[in-house]
């Protein structure tokens, strides 16, 4: 590994782990509650965050897979015609989901979590969350992201679903 590649990848550890004990023990009003940790991950990153905050919060892990699986080609965001390109480009687009829905109510607290694309959550979270009753929960949002920041895809998301009660979210 190249002395570059090798200090970035220490950053960015350094970085997860201060954010992951920011968020042990979440709890809202003192109450202690189930945690799901709800995330899509194209690439492995996403998914080694949510495993960390599964290790520190105690929380169970549920992967929003897509029913059709993203290809390299599918992620070449440099092609305005790969599938992310051109999702992305589509506020309505709504990516399928594969297999069974996540028993939502069993759970006082969701974490939600990304790979930042064009600024903003993948479409496949939009697919997500209007699969599921969210009402109610404390909705705590995190992302991965090479360069982007967190705040306009929350933003986005605030903005798309205001009546979900969502928390400061956390990059990693």
């Amino acid at each position: 590994m190249k002395p570059s590649k090798l200090i970035l990848t220490l950053i960015v550890f350094t970085a997860m782990c201060m954010n992951i004990c920011a968020c042990k023990g979440n709890t809202e009003g003192g109450k202690s509650g189930k945690v799901l940790i709800a995330y899509f991950s194209a690439t492995g990153t996403t998914a080694k965050a949510a495993n960390l905050i599964a290790e520190e919060t105690g929380g169970e892990l549920y992967r929003i897979e897509p029913a059709q699986p993203y290809t390299g080609a599918d992620l070449n965001w440099n092609d305005k015609a790969s599938r992310s390109s051109v999702e992305m480009n589509d506020p309505n687009s709504r990516p399928a989901i594969k297999g069974n829905k996540a028993n939502i109510a069993d759970y006082d607290t969701v974490y939600i979590g990304y790979p930042i694309w064009w600024g903003v959550a993948p479409r496949i979270i939009n697919t997500f969350i209007e699969s599921h009753d969210l009402k109610g929960k404390t909705i705590r949002p995190f992302a991965t992201s090479g360069g982007s920041g967190i705040e306009q895809s929350v933003e986005e998301l605030k903005k798309a679903y205001p009546t979900l009660n969502w928390q400061e979210g956390k990059l990693y």
